[in-house]
Formats: C-alpha cells, structure tokens, sequence
C-alpha cells in the first residue's frame, strides 16, 4: 500500500491561506458587493496581496473559484439531504446548511464574471439535486403544493445574507455576532414553518421562473 502523500509546511501554509481568503471574500462580497477590492479581500483574511495573487491570478479568477466551491457545498448539502429517509428532514437539514454557509453572499457578483465549464457543469448538477428534494418533499405531502424549487434557491440566497451579520462584522463586533447568528436561526425557522404542507393560504402571484434565478449570470 502507497502511503499517504504527507503535505510540506508550506503546502499546509497556502491552503490555511486559501480558505482563509475564501471566507474573507464572502464576506467582504456581503458587504461590498461586486466592486469588493483585492485589498479588502486580502486584508479581512489577513494575509498580503502578494499571498492573494499567488493563488489567483485576477479578481473575476478568485471569484470564479467561490463560485464554483458555493455550488459544491450545495451540491454536498443537497446529496446529504436525499439521504435523510424523512423528506422533510431531508430538504429542511439541505436549506439550513446552505443558508448557514452564506450562499447567498455571491448575488452581487452575477452577471460580472465569466461563467466558467465547470461553473456551468456544477450549476446544472445542484438544479437536479435540488428539484429531486422538492418533488420528493412534494410526493411525501409534507411541502405546501405551490412551493417550487426556484422559490427554495431565492429563500436560501435571501436568507443566507444577513445585513445584522455583515454590519456586525465589518465593525469588528464579535461579542454580538453568535446573537445575530442565533437570531438567523431563529428566521430560518420560521421560513421552514411557512414551508410545510398545507399552508396557511396561496402564494401570491405566478411562480418565479427559472430564468429569475439564472440568467443574472450571463454577460450577453
């Protein structure tokens, strides 16, 4: 049997800085939006500019990176759902951990980058997860009927934003943030309860389409 390959200091070193300008670059998007600079990014994870374009070449290259690591964390939360023989724990424990993460802090950057193959590949893959969750949570009777899977991705970006969260943050307020993340939990909560079957009454309107939730990515 190979032994495992055992990583340097300084391969250790690169990914500690790597995740740490990944976060710091959700974070700073949350606030920032789309014209978040490299020097914010860098500073908030606390390494220099140097460190960041070693990594990454541009800013739309960093960008694209989260985009595609986002996708992959809903993708893993989306696979663990549906294997949750409760459906509604299933599709529940999927929103909980995607809003969690912060999923929705990459809006602001849709329709400024490319949108990359694997982006693209990675995208299509969390709509059939994420339709599978719905239509089983709808088979089981415990989704209202009229919910779709374009209304559960809009919920989970509205609520993976939080301005209590990010204002708290950027004023360095540390001592109030585990409050504001209990308080999110508690919204989450809510969300959910409005979720289950039957509901208390139609939603308005016509269901969003696809083309809502998309097409803010293309450049054309």
């Amino acid at each position: 049997m190979t032994p495992p390959e055992r990583r340097g200091p300084r391969q250790a070193e690169a990914e500690r800085n790597d995740r740490a300008l990944l976060r710091a670059a959700r974070e700073v998007l949350a606030t920032e939006g789309a014209h978040a600079s490299v020097a914010a990014i860098a500073a908030r994870a606390g390494v220099g500019i140097g460190s960041l374009y070693r990594r990454y070449r541009t800013k739309e290259e960093l960008f694209q990176r989260l985009s595609v690591l986002s996708v992959e964390h809903w993708i893993a939360a989306a696979e663990q759902g549906l294997t949750d023989p409760d459906a509604w724990s299933g599709l529940a424990g999927f929103l909980t951990a995607c809003v969690e993460f912060g999923q929705g802090s990459l809006g602001p950057i849709a329709g400024t980058i490319e949108v990359t193959d694997r982006m693209r590949k990675a995208s299509d893959r969390s709509d059939r997860l994420l339709d599978e969750l719905v239509d089983r949570a709808h088979r089981a009777g415990v989704l209202r009927a009229d919910v779709t899977p374009v209304d559960i991705a809009l919920l989970i970006e509205q609520l993976g934003t939080s301005p209590v969260l990010d204002q708290l943050r950027k004023q360095g307020r540390d001592d109030l943030v585990p409050e504001a993340e209990a308080a999110r939990r508690r919204l989450v909560a809510l969300a959910l309860d409005g979720l289950r079957a039957p509901g208390a009454g139609r939603l308005p309107g016509t269901p969003p389409s696809l083309r809502l939730f998309t097409e803010r990515w293309s450049r054309d």
